[in-house]
């Protein structure tokens, strides 16, 4: 078959076929009587990783299914979530062989004499192939499909089964070295999550608390507002419409710049030293930023050099008694009670004056450093893990794109496959 468009850079050895031709998407049967079925909804299915998950449920439970045996390739179809990378291998290890999977899939059974399993998986992941079939999709904005016969239709490379075989094996490889990254980011953000709970509300080496409003705090302890840990300043955007406030050195930091790390490294924009005088006051390192305007009023930031911030964001620029990195673990451990504040109208807000009447508990300075220390130490453990996963994920995408069009070939070795 002539090669087109989306095709025309694969590797001129490799014959384009339709996916039907060594595939089948399962027509939905009805399943035999059995009490306890593994059940596959779209939350099961992952965006990045191998095999989808499954629970064991009451077959009455599952109310609208689509049928999938232990080994199908589950790929969306709908919007947004085929767009997102949902795709996942149906495990090996389901009960009775088979299970129901959400009615948003296609499950795809390949010919394991024809295609291997895991190499069409990787093929149907790689953008190339994946935006073809999004192409497709209709329906109403933010509803869209895609079709059957557009996945049956979609034009696929097919080497020889060894290499095939040894694609999906280098690419796997690359796989499971995310899902281990993955494994230690999570056990590491628990390990965050249950120091806060305990340095916040215990500190260190207390035996005496006394009960407050913001719960039981050692005795030692304050319990201080906003106002009482510095000076408390609210962004403000130059005039957008004036280029010479902008592209310049300074960071403009936005909620949308705030992320998982303590600091922020990086923003969208920056500003001139024009923009600056438009805005208010240039904020210095270690300044914590809170946001209170919006649907992400709590989260919460240091600047990690001098910035200014847009008017969604509250700056505190902390006293010499207040250690800055404490007072960030404080309000990110108390942010959901911050939230709570914003009321329930259609833009949540935390005016100014009322941010600043906000309390938390405060230990001596000693003892703040003493915390934050230990915090600091597991974020950047974090910090180095997301680090890795990002580089992970983009050798993978570069294998993808080699290994996938051959533009990169493997060495396949002469043994035989059964």
């Amino acid at each position: 078959m002539d090669k087109n468009t989306y095709t025309k850079n694969i590797l001129k050895e490799w014959p384009c076929i339709k996916l039907k031709e060594v595939a089948k998407i399962r027509s939905n049967k009805k399943v035999k009587e059995i009490e306890n079925v593994a059940s596959i909804p779209m939350e099961l299915i992952p965006d990045s990783g191998i095999f989808a998950d499954y629970r064991v449920v009451p077959i009455e439970q599952v109310k609208s299914s689509t049928y999938c045996e232990a080994g199908d390739i589950l790929l969306a179809k709908i919007t947004p979530s085929l767009e997102n990378g949902k795709q996942g291998i149906v495990p090996f290890d389901v009960p009775n062989d088979f299970a129901l999977a959400t009615t948003e899939v296609f499950p795809i059974a390949p010919e394991e004499d024809k295609i291997d399993r895991f190499f069409l998986f990787y093929l149907l992941k790689f953008d190339k192939f994946r935006q073809k079939i999004i192409a497709s999709m209709t329906g109403t904005t933010g509803r869209q499909r895609a079709s059957k016969k557009a996945v049956e239709n979609l034009l696929i490379p097919l080497p020889p089964l060894p290499e095939q075989r040894k694609i999906a094996e280098i690419l796997r490889t690359v796989d499971e070295a995310i899902e281990k990254t993955d494994l230690a980011i999570e056990r590491t953000e628990r390990l965050k999550k249950g120091l806060m709970g305990r340095l916040l509300t215990r500190g260190i080496k207390h035996e005496r608390f006394k009960k407050t409003k913001l719960g039981e705090i050692p005795e030692e302890w304050k319990v201080v507002r906003i106002k009482d840990t510095g000076r408390v300043l609210t962004g403000k955007t130059p005039p957008t419409s004036e280029d010479r406030y902008w592209n310049g050195e300074i960071p403009f930091i936005t909620p949308a710049d705030i992320g998982d790390t303590p600091y922020v490294y990086t923003t969208n924009r920056y500003v001139t030293t024009e923009g600056i005088e438009k805005a208010g006051k240039l904020l210095p390192k270690d300044t914590v930023l809170v946001v209170c305007i919006g649907s992400t009023i709590g989260k919460v930031a240091l600047t990690y050099q001098e910035s200014i911030t847009n008017q969604q964001i509250n700056a505190i620029m902390c006293k010499d008694s207040v250690n800055p990195h404490y007072l960030y673990y404080a309000l990110l451990f108390h942010s959901k009670r911050l939230k709570s504040w914003a009321g329930t109208a259609a833009v949540p807000i935390i005016k100014k004056s009322l941010f600043e009447k906000f309390k938390i508990p405060l230990p001596s300075l000693s003892e703040q450093k003493q915390i934050s220390e230990i915090l600091l130490t597991v974020d950047k453990k974090l910090e180095l893990l997301r680090k890795r996963r990002e580089k992970l994920e983009r050798i993978k995408r570069g294998l993808m794109k080699d290994l996938l069009t051959g533009r990169r070939r493997v060495h396949v070795t002469t043994e035989k496959h059964k």
